[in-house]
Order: C-alpha cells, then structure tokens, then sequence
C-alpha cells in the first residue's frame, strides 16, 4: 500500500459502520447446509502425510475403486 501510514493500513472498517444496530448472530446457522453440500472427510496423520493433496488422494481412491470393480467382474 504506497503512500499509506501504519494506522491506516490497520484501519480497514469505514467510520460509517454503526454496530450498535448489529443485532446478534447465529452460531452455525448455515452449519446444516454446509454439512449437505460438503464431503470432507479427515485422515489421519500417517495417511495425510503419504496423500498431501486432494488430487493424490482422489487419484488413489479411483484406483481402490477400479480394482475393487475388476475383482467383482472376475
């Protein structure tokens, strides 16, 4: 931020924001449709760290699911 002071680059709410008029949240309002539209799923370490990435992870399973289909078709 070119030509900026320390202060204004922290200062990053407009004075126009009146709180007092914020009625309260909702903690996890929009948890359950979450939930719905996601699927993760967490692995344990020693699997994170074999499978570091979403892609190495779909890659292997699509793989477990090919054999796993060529073992029933036999």
């Amino acid at each position: 931020m070119k030509g900026t002071t320390k202060k204004q680059r922290y200062d990053v709410l407009r004075k126009e924001y009146d709180f007092k008029n914020l009625k309260e949240g909702v903690r996890g309002k929009y948890a359950g449709e979450f939930n719905k539209n996601s699927n993760i799923v967490l692995l344990e370490p020693e699997v994170a760290k074999a499978f570091p990435t979403s892609k190495d992870v779909n890659k292997v399973l699509k793989l477990l699911i090919k054999i796993a289909a060529n073992r029933h078709e036999s």
